[in-house]
């Protein structure tokens, strides 16, 4: 199983420890590192905005400006979230390799996968949905808010909110390696941002929510899809050096 799991509650040495687990010739799969704590805090000003513009697209990749996003909005109101969340982009970004059409997007939507749990962000009370169109409106652009709106079988999700149409309509389900390495690095990783196999995984989510929680019962009727997606992502990965 790859190993996601990140201690530091700084996004920049979490960057960091992520091009450790990169293969010199996978490197164009990891985001750039800033050069140090400052030039990371000036520019954390210019992408991170509170005032409801645009993140900047020109400054820093696509994963560099997700992990920052993520940091800005769940580390201090949501510690342990963010715990799970660092493991899950570095996972994702490690899984890069897998998706040839995406691997920028994966690593992005590995880092902005739970913001719609954000406080600031979240609206309806479902967080895939929230934190999508959250994405759509800071300028995040729309392959990857879908990613996130449809992560880790949210469709089930939303159809148990009364949600399902909404969702579908809005962020049309996509099919692909990226997804499936999206969902696989989620749903392979606890909540603290441990490694877990999936059925430790699901486990722990039915004991955490209980089992008359909409979350355990929409668990029922997704596991056979997320199985499905979990399985296809190891055959991947068996079939990649990694």
């Amino acid at each position: 199983m790859l190993s996601g799991i990140a201690n530091s509650s700084s996004v920049v040495q979490t960057l960091q420890a992520a091009r450790f687990y990169c293969e010199p010739a996978q490197n164009a799969f990891c985001p750039a590192v800033p050069g140090s704590q400052d030039a990371a805090a000036r520019r954390k000003g210019r992408l991170a905005s509170k005032s409801g513009q645009s993140y900047d697209a020109e400054v820093g990749n696509l994963a560099e400006r997700a992990a920052l996003a993520a940091e800005e909005h769940l580390s201090a109101a949501l510690p342990r979230r963010w715990n799970h969340v660092q493991a899950v982009g570095r996972k994702a970004m490690r899984l890069g390799v897998l998706a040839a059409d995406g691997s920028d997007v994966l690593a992005a939507a590995g880092w902005l996968h739970d913001i719609g749990y954000a406080p600031d962000i979240a609206d309806t009370g479902f967080h895939a949905l929230d934190g999508a169109r959250w994405l759509l409106k800071h300028g995040f652009g729309k392959r990857l808010a879908g990613l996130v709106a449809n992560h880790s079988c949210a469709s089930y999700e939303a159809e148990e909110r009364g949600l399902g149409g909404v969702l579908s309509a809005e962020f049309p389900l996509e099919r692909s390696a990226t997804s499936d390495a999206l969902w696989y690095a989620d749903m392979t990783t606890g909540p603290d941002g441990q490694d877990l196999t999936v059925e430790e995984r699901l486990s722990e989510i039915r004991e955490r929510y209980g089992p008359e929680d909409l979350v355990t019962r929409f668990w029922e009727k997704a596991e056979p899809a997320l199985m499905e997606a979990i399985r296809r992502t190891e055959v991947r990965m068996a079939r990649q050096p990694m």
